[in-house]
């Protein structure tokens, strides 16, 4: 196979201290520092928050990179929001849009007004596929984009979460990228995953056993990384970095009690995905 000339891409991986709540135990959770530093400690590239001072700070104090998000209600508030993070160095910002309720010509036009917004701040909004928001089906999500591209002309910058689009559907693994690769393009114009292990029934799955061995859940979601990574890479790769979160969450039903630690998880997960994109990345690039 010729190989390429192009410059290989960067995978930048941030875990998110939701994801250390409760760690090592509720009521000896560890402080925010400290769970920023443990980032760091365990490899990660930067950090994924709605940032303040003190996550600012200790990212330029440990060279960590910043992904930021917001809520994307009301979009003068929004770009105020976008102004604070970029100022603190955050300069990938994923959206929650609106509501599982809100018209999607609303939703449309707000994403469009959204991610104007960024760009004429400097920042890179992508709107993402989530429960509960006007993105939450597959078929929501297609509407808007499509209406989103009529306004604008350019492809929607989306955080792909399949997390929440596997479940609406139940899939099963072998339908996993048949289903949720229907828009290749869409994908390639962004840079945000949120790279959330999941399964047909829940949206979110441990990556352990508890001692040691991969789940076979995982495994599964595993091969649809590899599979959503190598989609990527065939496309134009904007500005020649993808940005996921192993998005392990504690709260809002995610973590289940008898699961393993989802910070624990995180990390064994960011190991696996690193593989995932080398071997994409040779399938590609050869």
């Amino acid at each position: 196979m010729k190989k390429s000339l192009r410059t290989p891409p960067r995978l930048i991986q941030c875990a998110t201290p939701w994801g250390i709540m409760h760690y090592p135990s509720a009521k000896k959770e560890w402080s925010l520092e400290r769970k920023i530093r443990a980032i760091k400690a365990a490899g990660f590239d930067g950090v994924a928050a709605i940032p303040d001072e003190m996550v600012a700070k200790l990212c330029r104090e440990l060279g960590l990179e910043l992904m930021g998000g917001m809520d994307g209600s009301n979009v003068a508030k929004a770009r105020k929001e976008m102004v604070r993070q970029r100022d603190l160095g955050a300069i990938y910002l994923n959206v929650q849009l609106l509501d599982h309720d809100t018209a999607l010509p609303k939703a449309a036009k707000t994403a469009a007004a959204l991610v104007k917004a960024g760009d004429e701040v400097g920042v890179k909004v992508h709107i993402e596929t989530h429960r509960d928001t006007s993105t939450e089906t597959p078929e929501k999500y297609e509407e808007i984009a499509r209406l989103f591209k009529m306004q604008t002309g350019r492809l929607m910058p989306t955080t792909w979460d399949h997390s929440h689009l596997a479940v609406i559907k139940h899939l099963q693994p072998a339908d996993y990228a048949k289903r949720l690769l229907v828009w290749p393009k869409l994908i390639q114009a962004s840079n945000i995953f949120h790279l959330r292990p999941f399964n047909g029934q829940h949206c979110q799955v441990p990556v352990t056993n508890g001692k040691g061995r991969l789940t076979p859940e995982f495994l599964d979601y595993l091969a649809f990384v590899e599979e959503l990574l190598v989609c990527w890479l065939k496309g134009p790769r904007p500005a020649g970095q993808l940005w996921v979160c192993p998005e392990l969450g504690y709260s809002h039903g995610y973590h289940v009690s008898t699961w393993p630690h989802p910070w624990e998880d995180a990390q064994v997960a960011r190991g696996h995905y690193a593989k995932a994109w080398q071997r994409a990345l040779k399938r590609v690039d050869g």
